[in-house]
């Protein structure tokens, strides 16, 4: 059952995160569509255009019973970062709540969820040039020997990125050249709270992992059969897809291995599977980790009881 927020207040905004296949999404479908709120993206792959169906973007029912911002909104190829998103969030939620409505955050990226509270600064603005000197690099060089340098630079901060991961290794070398100091410093800054935390319902998911790894399976069977194999295609074939960070998105870099013959096709489902829930495990961990006791945790979303909620909420039954 959903509990009163600090003070007995009903809450001026809900916030839904949980791991991927958690049942958010249905859940903040429901709520939507109860209060007369409004669905906000906090997954930062739902951000990006043409993955709909192997990012779990709301369905065509799902944005028929409720609006829902900031998904598909990114171009593929851009470069979207957690400043980006907070830029974007703080225009959409003011909307929100000029028009008097609910806004119901619900995703799995936990970075935008603390960013949301104020927990991260909004980061610098990186010049275009360092930017391009630093692709040019690590199209040279690799992700191994920037990480090198990076850990050079910045020890803490490369000791906290796989020397693998080529996205993370080169948005932190942008921002120490762009600040002039590590990122340690940036990190430290509290931002400003665009969600007022002692206001806010904070609902998270924990289903059990086992029942959790066999909804992942079962989704992705259910995204090969909605088209997932056709879009992943498509994707590809955009310049510059595969290398971009939506490039990354779970599905894409297993499907692309079975297209140029490394993996048949049951193969790469498998792969893309468990890589799925690899990832679910880690954000389960980050949840149960850095989320504080004011967060109502559910192993399942029927456990919660729309009628608890309600009562919970600043409900505006507008509708549209």
């Amino acid at each position: 059952m959903a509990e009163e927020v600090s003070g007995g207040e009903r809450a001026s905004a809900v916030l839904i995160a949980g791991p991927t296949a958690s049942g958010k999404s249905a859940l903040a479908v429901a709520l939507a569509e109860a209060t007369g709120g409004v669905v906000v993206n906090a997954d930062s792959m739902q951000v990006y255009d043409g993955l709909r169906i192997l990012t779990a973007r709301p369905s065509d029912e799902d944005l028929s019973r409720a609006k829902h911002r900031l998904y598909g909104h990114v171009a593929p190829d851009a470069a979207y970062s957690t400043g980006a998103y907070l830029r974007d969030a703080a225009k959409v939620l003011g909307e929100i709540r000029a028009a008097g409505r609910l806004p119901i955050v619900c995703g799995g990226t936990g970075l935008y969820v603390r960013a949301l509270l104020g927990g991260i600064d909004d980061m610098p603005p990186v010049d275009e040039g360092i930017r391009a000197r630093w692709r040019a690099r690590m199209a040279e060089e690799g992700p191994a020997r920037l990480h090198e340098d990076l850990a050079r630079r910045d020890p803490a901060a490369a000791a906290r990125i796989r020397p693998a991961d080529a996205q993370r290794i080169l948005r932190a070398l942008e921002l120490l050249e762009a600040t002039g100091g590590p990122l340690a410093d940036l990190q430290r800054r509290a931002g400003t709270p665009l969600v007022e935390e002692a206001r806010a319902l904070k609902i998270v998911l924990t289903p059990p992992r086992t029942i959790l790894r066999e909804r992942i399976a079962q989704r992705f069977d259910q995204m090969m059969a909605a088209g997932a194999l056709e879009e992943a295609r498509s994707f590809l074939a955009r310049p510059g897809a595969a290398e971009s960070l939506a490039g990354k998105a779970i599905g894409i870099p297993e499907l692309a291995a079975h297209f140029s013959g490394e993996l048949t096709l049951c193969a790469a489902v498998d792969r893309a599977v468990t890589r799925s829930r690899q990832y679910a495990k880690r954000q389960d961990t980050w949840f149960r980790h850095q989320l504080g006791p004011d967060w109502q945790r559910f192993a399942d979303p029927a456990d919660i009881g729309l009628p608890d909620v309600l009562r919970t909420v600043a409900v505006n039954a507008r509708s549209g």
